[in-house]
C-alpha cells in the first residue's frame, strides 16, 4: 500500500501539473512498474528516488511519452495533464514534449553552434518572433548566457560538460514548455557544475514544474519540495517490478517517513 500524504498536495486540479492514477507500464509482457498514483502540483520540484530498476526513469518517461519509441511498451492506467488523458488517441506525442521538455542524463547538444542548439526547435517548431532575444533570454534562464554570449556562433559540442548540461537545459526552454523532466541530470558532472545545475533547478521552478530522477539522496534533499521513494521486488520470472512505495513532502520523506522501507533507504540501511 502507498503511503501518500492527502493533506500536502491541493486536491484543486487546477493547481496541478500531472495526477497519475494507478499506472502500470509493460514492457512486453513484463510487467516495470505498477499501481503508480501521485500528483504533482505546478512550479513544484518532484524527485524521484530509489534503487536502480525500480522504476523511475520509465514513470518519468511516461510523462512525455518517451516510453512510445521502445517497442513493446505498453501504458495503463491513467497520466492527466490539464484534465486530459496523455494516452488518449487525441493526443499527439511529438505536440505534448513541447509542453513537457526533457533533459537526459547525458548533455546531448546538437551538433550545431551554441546559437542553433536553442533557435531550432524553436524555428521547427514555428516560433515567429525575435530569436536573438530568445536564444538570449532561453540561455539566461539556464544561466548560462555570461559565459557563452562571445561564444554563440562556436560548436555547443566544445563546451565543459556542465556547460552542455545548462545548455540542453536552456533548449528545452525554449520552445516554451510548462514541465521540464530531468532524467539524473547531474550524474555526469563534477561537483562544481552538480552545484550550478542544482541552483538553476531552484530558479527555473518559479516559471515550470520540475520532476528530477537522481540516485543522488542529498541532492533530492537539497533541490526537491515533493519526493516520491520507489522499490523494486522480484517476480517469479526473475524481473524486477518497480512500485511507488511512499510520496510525501521532501522533509517528511527523509525525516520522518510513514514506511520502514522509506526509512531504510534514506538512513542507508537498505539491502
Amino acid at each position: 500500500m502507498v503511503s501518500q500524504s492527502s493533506n500536502n498536495v491541493t486536491n484543486a486540479t487546477s493547481d496541478l501539473a500531472l495526477q497519475t492514477n494507478d499506472l502500470k507500464v509493460y514492457y512486453g509482457s513484463n510487467l516495470a512498474v505498477r499501481d503508480v498514483s501521485l500528483d504533482i502540483p505546478k512550479n513544484q520540484v518532484v524527485a524521484f528516488i530509489g534503487p536502480s530498476g525500480c522504476g523511475k526513469s520509465t514513470v518519468l518517461r511516461c510523462f512525455n511519452r518517451m516510453n512510445d519509441l521502445i517497442p513493446g511498451a505498453r501504458v495503463e492506467g491513467r497520466i492527466s495533464f490539464h484534465g486530459q488523458d496523455l494516452y488518449d488517441s487525441s493526443v499527439d506525442p511529438v505536440q505534448l514534449r513541447r509542453r513537457i521538455g526533457m533533459v537526459f542524463q547525458k548533455p546531448n547538444p546538437f551538433p550545431k553552434s551554441i546559437f542553433e542548439n536553442i533557435a531550432f526547435g524553436a524555428r521547427i517548431n514555428g516560433y515567429k518572433g525575435d530569436m536573438d532575444e530568445l536564444v538570449e533570454q532561453s540561455l539566461r534562464k539556464a544561466a548560462i548566457w555570461d559565459e557563452v554570449k562571445d561564444k554563440l556562433p562556436e560548436s555547443g559540442l566544445a563546451l565543459s560538460g556542465g556547460q552542455q548540461q545548462r545548455l540542453c537545459i536552456a533548449r528545452a526552454i525554449a520552445i516554451a514548455p510548462e514541465i521540464i523532466l530531468m532524467d539524473e541530470p547531474c550524474s555526469a558532472l563534477d561537483p562544481i557544475s552538480t552545484l550550478r545545475v542544482e541552483e538553476l533547478i531552484h530558479e527555473l521552478k518559479q516559471q515550470y514544474t520540475i520532476v528530477i530522477v537522481t540516485h543522488n539522496m542529498q541532492q533530492a534533499s537539497r533541490v526537491s519540495d515533493r519526493t516520491a521513494f520507489y522499490n523494486a521486488e522480484a517476480t517469479e520470472k526473475g524481473n524486477k517490478v518497480g512500485y511507488l512505495v511512499e510520496y510525501d513532502q521532501t522533509t517528511t520523506i527523509f525525516h520522518n517517513p510513514a514506511r520502514t522501507e522509506t526509512q531504510d533507504y534514506v538512513s542507508g540501511r537498505f539491502g
